[in-house]
């Protein structure tokens, strides 16, 4: 059984509840966590603003560097470790699994080189006057963090705000939360003080709501749903704390005709059935210039029919989604396309091995899906692609942004002048020329335009987002 992290220590749920873990590859439980409640948050809320208050809002910048350089490195030790557990919780492959330890491992890495680069500015002003501005952490910073990517969000999020000297309050989805649960044990290890990271688990209605009403926590980020977001924003704008949001996408794969296709497509494949489409970023709906439209249906159809699904331990090219209710979420989206008669291109195939009981789904891919159907407006969050033809570079930008989504694009083309044409009128907060991704550099500032949020996480411009901006001006005469 698994017990929240608090103030370094283990500690069960005040109700006493639990929750069971069940593993997404066969569907059945295999340990259980604790379903906390408003008493739990309120204790991890007071352990964090002690230790803001005391040793860990004490330290020097550059110690609280080598705190996060020492998790990192004790978590690239224990890679396997945490890989196993997320591999079992959230169904991803091992390969996959390994790459979101290594990326952790980095994500400490990088915000430990940045917590003593962290400056403000001198500002020339009148005579007689000195002015300047130092940027310093909100205090306590509430996390909630999904289940699709657990401890990558983990780090982006946890690991930004406490190299700006924030104490932290994590809550992880019911789903997924093993992994940070290691993390945090792993944190008290590396040596920091009892209080700075906190990992409280539960329902997202009973914990995430009491942490985002909590009146001590000063700065909430959150990634997830839409509505989920604006219920948070509701809720913090009633003490007015601020808020960061990382809301998914509908992001287009737009592919010119003169594109290198050698290139593009099996970026394109990867992009919608890595970690089987759970993902903000997914590239779900691909657009191709009309010439070369067939062509590349053609091809995308043919590598769909050679993916393979299976149990996270198999390796394959996709493993399950991570329950029950996500799968017929996929389902209905399919059943939604049937109705419409929207044309099945190709899929791949669920292999033998998978036990019925798992919750698998084979990547599909659609032709001539309508900019207005909903798999073309809403986000599945599974290995669905909808392609859609476009004729003209206006057109092109047209579809792009033809969603209330904004998150990541992608743009295929070897024209350098419609590259940064493309570049400027896509509304995207990421958009990547001949790549997508680009191999998820954690350097690389990430969040949304529109509804899929605001605020920005990784890279330097992510501590802005976890400090609060103080102007001091001295007169001197």
């Amino acid at each position: 059984m698994q017990l929240n992290f608090i103030d370094n220590d283990h500690h069960a749920s005040f109700s006493g509840r639990i929750l069971p873990v069940i593993d997404p590859s066969d569907g059945q439980p295999f340990d259980d966590i604790q379903r906390s409640d408003a008493r739990d948050i309120d204790a991890a809320v007071h352990a964090a603003r002690a230790a803001f208050d005391g040793p860990w809002g004490r330290l020097a910048a550059a110690e609280r560097g080598r705190l996060l350089m020492a998790l990192s490195r004790l978590v690239a030790e224990h890679a396997d470790e945490l890989a196993a557990l997320e591999q079992r919780d959230c169904g991803k492959p091992t390969a996959q699994a390994r790459a979101d330890a290594a990326a952790l491992a980095r994500y400490f890495e990088f915000y430990a080189g940045a917590c003593d680069k962290l400056h403000g500015e001198t500002i020339p002003y009148q005579s007689g006057y000195s002015v300047f501005t130092w940027r310093e952490p909100h205090g306590v910073t509430g996390h909630i963090v999904p289940w699709n990517y657990p401890m990558q969000i983990f780090g982006r999020s946890v690991g930004g705000a406490l190299a700006a000297g924030n104490a932290c309050v994590v809550k992880p989805a019911e789903d997924a939360c093993l992994s940070l649960i290691r993390v945090a044990q792993l944190a008290a290890e590396a040596g920091f003080p009892p209080g700075a990271v906190n990992v409280v688990t539960g329902y997202g209605h009973e914990v995430g709501d009491a942490l985002a009403r909590h009146p001590g926590i000063d700065h909430i980020s959150f990634t997830g749903s839409p509505k989920v977001g604006t219920l948070i924003q509701q809720v913090a704008a009633e003490r007015h704390c601020p808020v960061t949001l990382e809301l998914g996408g509908k992001s287009p794969q737009i592919i010119f005709a003169d594109a290198d296709l050698d290139a593009a497509l099996p970026v394109v494949i990867n992009a919608i059935v890595q970690n089987a489409g759970q993902t903000c970023s997914a590239g779900s709906r691909v657009l191709i210039e009309r010439s070369i439209y067939d062509a590349v249906l053609e091809r995308l159809g043919h590598a769909f029919t050679h993916l393979r699904v299976g149990p996270a331990a198999m390796d394959l090219n996709l493993g399950p989604l991570i329950r029950q209710s996500q799968q017929q979420r996929v389902w209905d989206f399919l059943s939604d396309a049937q109705a419409a008669h929207i044309p099945v291109v190709a899929q791949g195939v669920v292999v033998d091995e998978a036990p019925e009981s798992g919750f698998y789904q084979a990547p599909v891919l659609l032709a001539d899906v309508p900019v207005d159907h909903r798999l073309a407006q809403e986000e599945v969050f599974g290995p669905v692609l909808a392609a859609m033809p476009f004729e003209s570079e206006d057109h092109a930008v047209q579809l792009a942004n033809a969603t209330r989504f904004g998150l990541v694009a992608g743009v295929w083309t070897q024209d350098g002048a419609r590259q940064f044409r493309m570049a400027r009128r896509v509304k995207a907060g990421q958009v990547f020329i001949n790549n997508y991704g680009a191999g998820g550099g954690v350097e690389l500032p990430f969040g949304g335009y529109k509804s899929s949020g605001y605020g920005r996480e990784k890279g330097f411009e992510a501590l802005h987002g976890f400090t609060v901006l103080k102007t001091v001006a001295v007169h001197h005469g």
